[in-house]
């Protein structure tokens, strides 16, 4: 078994092995940590991963534990004070995507009764059709994005090589979750 070219290379205790290693391709059940991997995911746009690992608690602590009912009713108010948390990207068009999407989640969660649910009715994509349905439903959710939120989240294959003992660890879930 050979780790993912990613990390191969990488210490045990290095941010990207431990995200590999942990949570990378591992399916996501709470509506809220889903809802979190997709604001780091949205973050993480022109920069890199690197980034975005170290600084996942401040945005944590920032975006109130990414908590959904909290996020959909921020007011201008919160939103001038994330655009100056200096822990966090200030960045206003990430930022109000950010609350416009958790007010579309509540409103999934309303006519699907979950994220989770809403995701999983639409399983079977491609990914093209996957992006597609983002675009339609979110706001700052690219190709790239839709895709690296999917695959973290255990939605879209190709998070791990099949080589990777990280890989088998997903297989053997397999039971409980049908997703790869």
């Amino acid at each position: 078994m050979s780790y993912c070219k990613y990390c191969a290379e990488r210490d045990e205790k290095d941010l990207h092995r431990l995200y590999h290693d942990l949570r990378y391709g591992f399916p996501v059940e709470d509506d809220n940590e889903l809802f979190g991997r997709l604001i780091l995911e949205i973050n993480q746009a022109g920069l890199s991963w690197d980034t975005i690992l170290k600084k996942e608690q401040n945005f944590r602590i920032a975006f109130d534990g990414f908590i959904v009912d909290r996020i959909a009713a921020y007011n201008d108010q919160k939103m001038e004070e994330l655009l100056q948390n200096k822990g966090i990207i200030r960045n206003r068009l990430k930022i109000s995507a950010v609350i416009y999407n958790a007010r579309q989640i509540k409103s999934i969660q309303r006519d699907h009764g979950s994220f989770l649910l809403w995701l999983e009715s639409r399983n079977e994509r491609s990914s093209e059709d996957w992006v597609k349905l983002f675009k339609r439903t979110f706001k700052f959710v690219g190709k790239d994005i839709v895709e690296e939120f999917l695959m973290s989240t255990g939605f879209l294959k190709g998070a791990h090589s099949e080589q990777c003992p990280i890989y088998q660890q997903i297989v053997e879930l397999k039971p409980k979750w049908s997703r790869i």
